[in-house]
């Protein structure tokens, strides 16, 4: 998105600078409509030395919103490796009323990929330029931006470990939330020892072993030098690349990993760590107030889940915690030998663990909004909690009171971001000292008197102040711009809070924080990890030298015959797997002969040298031998006049020539203008058997049926047997395998050096049937195109069902068949594919049509990767069959509006509306023989439309849009002609979100007389809807226009607020019955979310 990209409305702009690194701008476009640009930017702006502009798309980024993005000016002119944090608001103004505006704000690094960021979802197109709703006036949009940028440090240079003592953890993808607790975890010196002294085995591997993967990565980080990576863990856990980059949970992630430790220590000298550290216990009980009866239960816990949301700190919190809550009325407790009873009933703590973990509640359900959300609110949390305050108040009668529970602030991890994402970092003071460290990859820091912050991969110092009240929450006030000018404050959220505190009890301080090092991590255990790491070392070391040296990678008659037939079969020998050596650029190639001749006892005169060459069939063959010249230059000259390859390999064929002859064809330096080297591999069609069995040099002006007998000889055949030569030209992406007429000569069938014959036993045409693959073409084309496939359920995308040999040229039917056959299924028809995502490591979306895929090589392919997985399911009906209908979820209500029962409706797609209630009117219970039925599309708690019975079922979209039936109602059916159908919604309205309205529940249909007033509209609601009086008594009723809501009075004539229009009304303009949500959620998944979820739990497998 670099292009300039102007238009033809008039754009004004106003910047105010608030202070050095926040600051505003508004963006106002007139002659919006004249704007005929997909994409169209601001005027730059700066705030904090860095230019911004707006990227506003008027018509949407691909979508039917409103898109607009936060674009960094001047990327194309910044240095290599530049980087930008900030925190910014994006802002549609209501030129009607200010407080309507829409405004979004999130926070995002920006760097040379992602040099804009933003909302393509900003707010839908059809409100945006609905001319009555106030942000498009006079074709003129007013957009505004906040920015708040952070100052960053220098990346590519800063030392974590020189700085502060510490290293980070490099972010796998999306492994932030883990790495705080990592890091949280490691500054537990008692459980860091704990895991040292958890039993491995001689033979274990990081990647398989969760002890001895969670011991390497402490020791690294106890010990290196810089970032340590989490791979070895991850893989221990048993996660895929998928699970990487899926943000999880810190506090499930807490709970599953110490549990699975805590299974991991049973029977070892570390047995109890877990309980030991973090598990305190608390008593629920119910005590009866007017007779003698109490229950009681004991329940350990390892973290407590505090709320945030109408708590000011973490101590309001613990009161909620113990709160007492009277059940009398109709809640009354039921006492076994005493019946109904008024009782009290509630928690306290009978201890609490040396490590107090406090999980904040800073996510929760928002049943207004029908959605999770994010608590932002100011919420704070003391460097020492006590929690013996007032008297012990948290603590139950059993409780030690000679224990001091008295705690101070370990750690403060921090969630940054939104609900839908975000990055987690960690605020550890390790010691408990008055220094705090930052773990970063991107950190905003001052200086100061320190404490520390680890995020990621960067620790650094950090002030107090930003370490507990910058991750209180809450709001910040920014200065004015022009304070004499009396213009309004601007808040910005703070969305960067508190999310989990760790605390350690004084009295076990001496205990929990102690030092811990080499001499407490056993022998058998430092030498293991001291030899990863010298390992690691050097690799290191010579990655860093290796400008210096060439790597030759020497090939020879034994590695082709040990790989052919087995590991390979096309070309001559896979190079990974040689013997390869390491020399210094300078060597010469003669020093190099005699380095080899002591390592593998091969005299220098009886080596014989071959470059390879890469032809344009991409094949990779010998193509001549080194002249003499070319060894008396050193092995660095020698590559790059070989090779051009930015790699410094030296790929080489060792040719050992015999003892007994040195001259001729046999001369080191050179060979016979009309010599041509072969290679020969040998096929079995009995044994399906390909293999190695030598070379030869021929005479380019001779024949192949000149060297038959000596090709029977190195088979072990008969002289006399007849046998089929086949010359090997390629494998990609299809074999080139041609027969070789032996009366033409070499030279005429166009062999030279490095060409490979494939020969076998001649056969006859009847003999030929009984073999699968009597020919080397056929063989070839066999291994060339095998796959052996895993085939998962697409209910359990994780396991394999089966795993099949198959064929990629195979057609889509001989796969569906050979899949029913292995699954028991006699209708190969019914057999549904779904190709594999392989960059999600999951089903992709859509499952495959029938026929969709031609062949298998089809399906296995995804944006050029091929993947070896395909998922399956059994249908009820053939999958043709299957696409010509068409599938609808149809809620069913009642006349109360409930919920009775969910329907699928399976018609053909030329049905209409009126087929699906026709289909519909079997399936229900209907209050009177003749009701009639209609079908509604509901979203969001509102109606939209009402369909035609005669409307087409094939485009209608039953995935993101409820569809409901229901009956039509008498007095409906009875409409007069001065009667209004209007629609009715229940809302809410958000205190914290300028009263905005919410509507929750179900919507319907209300006959309004003329002159009905409110009173009597209210009773008939009431005996629709069936509410209890006193339930009732609380409603208020309101005619809702646009968002805004006009309260009525029970004398007011309803009928007066809404005008006569068709038939059902306008789903903008509504009575409203505004009450509490205490309606139970359900949810109906799409036919998409039915198929797989990526949200998944966190698991660890292993």
């Amino acid at each position: 998105m670099r292009d300039e990209e102007q238009g033809d409305g008039a754009t004004t702009a106003e910047s105010q600078p608030v202070d050095d690194l926040f600051g505003k701008f508004t963006w106002r476009i007139e002659n919006l409509s004249k704007v005929n640009l997909r994409k169209f930017y601001s005027e730059a702006f700066t705030v904090g030395g860095c230019k911004w502009r707006i990227l506003l798309f008027p018509k949407g980024n691909n979508s039917d919103c409103l898109s607009i993005y936060l674009d960094v000016a001047d990327a194309p002119s910044l240095t290599y490796g530049w980087t930008r944090y900030a925190q910014f608001s994006l802002a549609v103004v209501n030129q009607y009323n200010s407080k309507l505006s829409v405004r979004k704000e999130t926070l995002h690094h920006f760097n040379a990929k992602e040099n804009d960021w933003g909302f393509t979802s900003f707010m839908p197109l059809r409100e945006v330029y609905d001319g009555n709703k106030g942000f498009y006036v006079n074709d003129t949009l007013i957009l505004e931006a906040g920015v708040n940028v952070g100052k960053s440090m220098d990346y590519w240079t800063y030392d974590s470990k020189k700085e502060t003592g510490f290293v980070g953890l490099k972010n796998q993808g999306a492994t932030c939330y883990m790495n705080s607790l990592l890091q949280t975890l490691y500054h537990i010196p008692y459980f860091r020892k704990s895991v040292y002294d958890m039993p491995t085995m001689e033979n274990d591997v990081p990647s398989n072993s969760i002890p001895l993967a969670l011991q390497s990565l402490f020791y690294k980080i106890q010990f290196s030098d810089t970032s340590v990576s989490t791979k070895d863990l991850t893989k221990s856990f048993g996660w895929d690349t998928f699970d990487s980059f899926m943000q999880h949970d810190v506090q499930e992630l807490n709970r599953v990993l110490c549990e699975k430790l805590e299974d991991k220590m049973k029977g070892t000298a570390v047995e109890g760590t877990i309980q030991l550290l973090f598990e305190g216990h608390h008593m629920n009980y119910i005590e009866c107030i007017n007779v003698d009866y109490k229950s009681t239960r004991k329940e350990s816990f390892y973290d407590l889940q505090l709320d945030v949301k109408g708590c000011k700190d973490v101590y309001e919190s613990f009161d909620k915690y113990v709160e007492v809550e009277k059940l009398e009325g109709d809640n009354k407790y039921h006492a076994e030998q005493y019946g109904l009873q008024d009782a009290r009933k509630g928690v306290l703590f009978i201890d609490f663990p040396p490590v107090l973990q406090l999980q904040l509640k800073r996510f929760e359900y928002d049943f207004t909004r029908d959605t999770m959300v994010k608590i932002n609110d100011r919420y704070e949390f003391p460097l020492q909690l006590d929690l013996d305050r007032e008297n012990g108040k948290y603590l139950s009668p059993d409780a030690d009171r000679s224990v001091r529970n008295l705690y101070t602030l370990h750690s403060v991890l921090v969630h940054s971001g939104g609900v839908h994402g975000g990055h987690y970092y960690a605020f550890i003071r390790p010691t408990l000292s008055e220094q705090w460290y930052i773990f970063c990859w991107y950190c905003l820091i001052n200086t100061g008197l320190f404490r520390y912050k680890f995020d990621d991969e960067r620790v650094t110092k950090e002030k107090p102040k930003n370490a507990l009240d910058e991750q209180y929450g809450g709001e910040e006030e920014l200065p004015l711009t022009n304070p004499g000018l009396n213009n309004a404050t601007y808040k910005l959220t703070k969305y960067s809070n508190a999310y989990m505190l760790v605390y350690i009890r004084d009295s076990d301080k001496d205990k929990i924080v102690r030092n811990v090092g080499e001499k407490d991590i056993a022998e058998h255990l430092q030498m293991r990890l001291k030899k990863e790491q010298e390992e690691k070392e050097r690799k290191r070391k010579e990655k860093a030298e290796a400008h210096l040296y060439t790597i030759i990678k020497v090939a020879q008659d034994q590695d082709i015959e040990r790989q052919i037939g087995k590991e390979i079969f096309f070309d001559l020998v896979d190079y990974d797997k040689v013997q390869s050596f390491r020399v210094q650029k300078q060597t010469t190639f003669i020093q190099f002969k005699e380095e080899i001749a002591q390592q593998l006892g091969i005299p220098a005169k009886l080596q014989r040298y071959w470059f390879w060459a890469k032809r344009q069939n991409q094949t990779f063959r010998p193509n001549r031998p080194l002249t003499e010249a070319e060894e008396r230059l050193a092995v660095g000259f020698l590559k790059e006049a070989s090779i051009k390859s930015s790699n410094a390999e030296l790929k080489l064929f060792l040719e050992v020539l015999p003892e007994q002859e040195s001259v001729g064809v046999f001369s080191p330096y050179e060979k016979a203008k009309d010599d041509v080297l072969l290679f020969f591999k040998l096929y079995d069609p009995e044994k399906e058997e390909l293999r190695y069995i030598g070379r030869t040099f021929v005479k380019a002006s001779g024949k192949p049926i000149d060297v038959l007998d000596k090709l029977n000889e190195m088979a072990g055949f008969g002289p006399a047997e007849e046998i089929q030569l086949y010359e090997e030209i390629k494998f990609d992406p299809t074999v080139m395998c041609e027969p070789i007429d032996k009366r033409l000569t070499f030279k005429e069938s166009q062999l030279e050096d490095g060409d490979i014959i494939c020969f076998q036993k001649a056969l006859t045409q009847e003999n030929s049937h009984n073999f699968r693959y009597p020919h080397v073409p056929s063989f070839l084309n066999y291994i060339n195109n095998r796959q052996v496939v895993h085939f998962r359920r697409l209910e359990k995308p994780r396991d394999d069902e089966f795993t099949m040999e198959l064929s990629k040229q195979q057609l889509y039917d001989d796969v569906t068949e050979k899949v029913a056959q292995r699954v028991g299924v006699d209708d190969p028809l019914k057999i549904r594919l779904t190709a594999h995502n392989t960059y999600t490591q999951q089903p992709k979306s859509q499952p495959l049509k029938y026929r969709g895929a031609e062949r298998l090589s089809d399906m296995l392919v995804h944006y050029n990767q091929y993947s070896d997985i395909l998922y399956f399911e059994v249908l009820d009906i053939p999958l043709p069959e299957l696409q010509g209908l068409k599938t609808l979820k149809v809620s069913f209500h009642n006349q109360k509006t409930e919920e009775v029962a969910v329907h699928n409706i399976r018609l053909p797609k030329q049905s209409t509306i009126g087929d699906v209630i026709h289909e519909l009117m079997k399936k229900v219970e209907l209050s009177k023989p003749k009701a009639e039925l209609r079908i509604l599309e509901t979203f969001y708690h509102k109606i939209y439309k009402v369909f035609p019975s005669n409307e087409k079922i094939e485009n209608i979209n039953d995935q993101y849009w409820t569809l409901r039936a229901e009956e039509i109602s008498d007095e409906e059916e009875q409409l007069g002609p001065q009667d209004r159908l209007i629609h009715v919604y229940h809302f809410t309205c958000d205190p914290n979100q300028n009263q905005m309205i919410q509507n929750f529940g179900e919507p319907f249909f209300l006959v309004i007389k003329d002159d009905e007033t409110l009173a009597c509209v209210k009773d008939r609601i009431k005996n629709k809807l069936d509410v209890p009086d006193d339930e009732f008594s609380k409603w208020k009723f309101a005619s809702v226009s646009l968002g805004r809501a006009d309260y009525l009075a029970d004398e007011d004539v309803v009928a007066s607020r809404f005008q006569r229009k068709e038939t059902y009304g306008a789903w903008e303009h509504y009575l409203g019955l505004e009450h509490a949500d205490n309606t139970p959620k359900k949810y109906h998944q799409t036919s998409n979310q039915s198929r797989h979820n990526f949200e998944k739990a966190v698991k660890i497998y292993n």
